[in-house]
């Protein structure tokens, strides 16, 4: 099976990554951390791209596409560490609205109106939502006390962690890369820290780790538009690999840059405050272990070449 975007879904996120790349550096990340953590102008940005009604119906003022562009533009609000709620009213919320019928909240949604904050039995917080506010790790998610009739959907859980995956994936690549070009310049006995094996193996890992972690994602994702049998055992399996290559490349990016990438003078805080929140969000290592051993050892999933080639 061919796990890889399609060209036209490259091209997708690709005009999406230059736009964030353009408004959302790490500047105003600082602004943002510093201020209200939400700038109007920037959630305007998002729905003149059209991204609030990605997984809108059409025929409700949308795009109408499916989970996977939707995984392939969560990696790049990762690789930003956006602050906008995009990925939970946008790609989690809307189809689950989608699948209830409440055509016109999604009709506002893809006009940029309404956000949705989103509930379930399995997380204690709510982003986004209104009320006493919680601190959290990551300083530019805003978390509230979820509500006791917080709902247990499955299939709602399934499409979070899926997205929490995709943006981890983003996480890890964007902290690859700011450790990489920091090697380059960070000079020790008379030469660029970078040219030293040991840190050349740790960062080559992280790249391995990414590389391998980012098809499970596109086949979760794959799996979930389909409504496959399999679809929640390939989404634990996503929001595993993506939360190890996450969490592998933020430890490494830390160790690269020395004591100094623990503090806050270093950008790379915000993306590793951001992969530690999502690790732990939408089922943490524990459950997505269980939910993949009762299917494999369990035997709630058929395994063996005769299905999964089938």
């Amino acid at each position: 099976m061919d796990f890889r975007l399609t060209v036209d879904q490259q091209l997708l996120a690709e005009s999406v990554r230059e736009f964030l790349t353009d408004t959302h550096g790490p500047e105003v990340l600082r602004r943002l951390d510093a201020g209200e953590t939400r700038d109007p102008a920037i959630w305007d940005g998002l729905v003149q791209m059209g991204l609030t009604g990605l997984l809108v119906p059409e025929d409700q003022g949308g795009l109408g596409m499916s989970l996977i562009e939707a995984a392939a533009i969560a990696r790049e609000c990762g690789r930003v560490c956006l602050a906008e709620p995009l990925v939970d009213t946008g790609f989690v919320a809307v189809p689950w609205l989608a699948d209830k019928g409440e055509t016109e909240m999604l009709a506002q949604i893809a006009a940029g109106e309404r956000r949705i904050a989103l509930s379930h039995a399995i997380n204690p917080w709510v982003a986004d939502s209104e009320g006493d506010a919680w601190e959290s790790v990551d300083p530019l998610r805003q978390l509230f006390a979820a509500p006791e009739d917080a709902t247990d959907d499955p299939l709602l859980l399934d499409r979070a962690a899926l997205m929490s995956a995709a943006q981890l994936i983003g996480l890890a690549e964007a902290m690859l890369d700011q450790a990489t070009e920091y090697a380059k310049v960070r000079r020790q006995f008379g030469q660029a820290i970078g040219g030293f094996q040991a840190v050349k193996h740790q960062l080559a890992d992280c790249a391995v780790a990414i590389e391998f972690a980012t098809p499970v994602v596109w086949r979760a994702a794959e799996a979930l538009e389909q409504r496959r049998d399999s679809a929640s055992v390939h989404v634990s399996h996503a929001k595993l690999a993506a939360t190890d290559a996450a969490i592998a490349t933020a430890e490494t990016a830390i160790q690269v840059h020395g004591a100094m990438g623990y503090t806050y003078e270093v950008d790379l805080h915000f993306w590793m405050k951001r992969s530690w929140a999502l690790s732990g969000a939408w089922g943490d290592r524990a459950f997505h272990y269980r939910r993949i051993e009762d299917a494999v050892i369990g035997g709630t999933l058929a395994i063996g070449p005769e299905h999964s080639f089938a």
